[in-house]
């Protein structure tokens, strides 16, 4: 999946719209602890916790002619998509219709334990490209559309009912927190003063008024003046960090001793929640100067990854939209 501030790279797509990001690095990472389960993946449960289209779903099963797929996505459209292109595979996939943070009732759903019974799981966060694309959605600044944003278009608040009924403050902090914009109090008063003539309904209005509130000194550097503001919108109506804090801890319950897992972020937000939650994970509890590691305290985790790893030049060129990606991966070692 890719990041909203990268909307206008990406036409070099596949079939089914779009190019798996560190398909390669994520094979490599998740494939030893597949294989560790039995040949060609024979019993292993793999979780892509962020469906999309399937590209990388489709390269492990055919990889892995053993490997069960339970895959999740929150958008029922890219679910439909998904299920299609994955029909061969029909008797080792279940698709499940919830957010990532619906982990743990979804293993339950598939007849699986929410503790200790996944092998290898992928998050692959951010908005997908297909919702990039579809200019309906909103996404996109690029694109004059209904100010939705949604993923699960058939629940939940719109960008618009945040732009139109949300206090000053309140605007002026998502947008300082989720977009990271040091314009966010004068953008948001523009929005505040806009909105009582006449209620935001497109993209493309909301991109007018960006352009005047942005300093044209500001607005030559940076990329597109209304990237900040985009990603902060979607952040908030689809309760992106939340559910991430939430799923994290799931996921690795999920995990058997020697599963691994692979996240995907493409922005620091989002890439600040995983380094958060795995890194205690990873060290030791019990009191320093022990001689030995007390019972049930040892590190549950094992770090793959040095820092957070980044797309080579050789994979952007191929993908553009792998650009910001963000990539982060942890073993589990033990279960306190």
């Amino acid at each position: 999946m890719v990041d909203g501030e990268d909307e206008s790279t990406a036409d070099e797509q596949g079939e089914f719209g779009h190019v798996p990001v560190l398909l390669g690095r994520a094979v490599e990472i998740l494939g030893p602890a597949i294989e560790a389960v039995g040949p060609g993946g024979e019993g292993a449960i793999y979780v892509d916790a962020t469906l999309g289209l399937g590209g990388h779903a489709e390269h492990f099963l055919r990889t892995y002619p053993g490997l069960r797929l339970v895959g999740l996505d929150r958008d029922p459209n890219a679910l439909a998509i998904a299920q299609d292109r994955l029909s061969e595979f029909s008797d080792r996939t279940d698709f499940v219709h919830t957010r990532y943070d619906g982990i743990a009732d979804a293993l339950e759903e598939c007849g699986l334990d929410r503790v200790g019974s996944v092998h290898a799981v992928l998050f692959d966060l951010g908005v997908s490209s297909m919702q990039l694309d579809e200019a309906d959605r909103g996404f996109a600044y690029s694109k004059d559309a209904p100010l939705d944003m949604r993923m699960d278009p058939t629940i939940g608040i719109t960008a618009a009912d945040v732009l139109n009924t949300y206090s000053h403050g309140d605007l002026a902090r998502i947008l300082s927190t989720y977009g990271e914009e040091r314009f966010a109090g004068k953008i948001a008063s523009d929005i505040v003063r806009t909105r009582e003539k006449s209620p935001f309904r497109t993209s493309g209005e909301l991109v007018e008024l960006l352009y005047r509130a942005i300093p044209a000194a500001a607005r030559r550097t940076g990329g597109h003046p209304a990237k900040r503001t985009f990603q902060a919108l979607r952040i908030e109506v689809n309760s992106e960090l939340e559910s991430l804090r939430d799923a994290i801890p799931a996921a690795l319950d999920a995990l058997a001793v020697g599963g691994r897992i692979v996240f995907m972020s493409y922005q620091s937000l989002e890439d600040r929640v995983v380094k958060q939650e795995l890194t205690p994970r990873a060290k030791s509890r019990s009191p320093e100067g022990l001689p030995v590691e007390l019972p049930g305290m040892g590190a549950e985790l094992r770090i793959l990854t040095r820092g957070a790893e980044r797309a080579s030049d050789e994979e952007i060129e191929i993908n553009p939209r792998s650009a910001p990606v963000r990539l982060r991966a942890a073993e589990r070692i033990a279960r306190r």
